[in-house]
């Protein structure tokens, strides 16, 4: 007999479940700035990153898309004026995805609402002792699943993009 009554389906149909409902929750901000689930996900993680900028390598690591997956995002975005493309000084076979001015802007004229709809959706349902345990969770989770998830999030002596 097949087990449909397992916690492990339990979990991860909740997982996807909640995914999903958040998903579309947030989904309406991004579109009333512009921006694609994608689009954003690109832009926060520069955001995030040091002098805003990652190799476009790990930006693909980062946001689990394929180098070309994130090429044509990146593209479109540089399109936008929203990321420029940088030269590695040291190593030319590489380049940097970094966020321009433009770029941030649009990150924060999204970012309000974004926290607004996380709060209120997901953050703000849980205590604050629920929150800490749910982010080790998914962090533990994460690093074993998904160990490239922060390329380039900081590398001591990490080299810096040239301005052409």
């Amino acid at each position: 007999m097949i087990p449909t009554d397992d916690p492990r389906l339990t979990a991860m149909g909740l997982l996807a479940e909640v995914y999903t409902g958040l998903s579309g929750k947030m989904s309406a901000a991004f579109a009333q700035s512009g921006l694609s689930e994608i689009d954003f996900e690109t832009l926060i993680r520069l955001g995030r990153s040091p002098r805003r900028a990652l190799r476009m390598s790990d930006l693909a690591a980062q946001t689990s898309l394929s180098t070309s997956g994130v090429t044509r995002v990146v593209d479109r975005l540089e399109r936008e004026g929203l990321v420029e493309r940088i030269a590695c000084a040291s190593d030319r076979r590489a380049s940097y995805a970094t966020l321009t001015d433009a770029g941030m802007a649009r990150l924060e004229a999204v970012l309000p609402k974004h926290l607004e709809d996380i709060e209120e959706w997901f953050t703000g349902l849980l205590t604050s002792e629920q929150l800490e345990t749910l982010l080790d969770t998914l962090r533990l989770i994460r690093d074993v699943v998904r160990p490239c998830a922060t390329a380039g999030a900081s590398v001591p002596g990490e080299v810096t993009p040239r301005r052409p």
